[in-house]
């Protein structure tokens, strides 16, 4: 369980240090022989920093409830 508790509590302090990022994709608009022509869009993924320190608070608490020797 403190294995647990330890993970939750990188991603949380992860997740509150980068509040998110942009994933770019590549679609193919028109492709005639050797002529082709592609457009990227980008979509960015973000999350509140709430949800981190969440996480953060959780792990300990797993931590802090894990049985000692355990």
């Amino acid at each position: 369980m403190k294995t647990i508790g330890i993970v939750l509590i990188v991603i949380g302090v992860i997740m509150v240090s980068i509040t998110g990022f942009n994933m770019v994709t590549k679609k193919k608009v028109v492709d005639i022989g050797a002529l082709e022509i592609n457009k990227t869009e980008n979509h960015p993924i973000s999350w509140s920093p709430i949800i981190g320190v969440a996480l953060i608070i959780g792990g300990i608490a797993v931590i802090a409830t894990a049985k000692k020797g355990a």
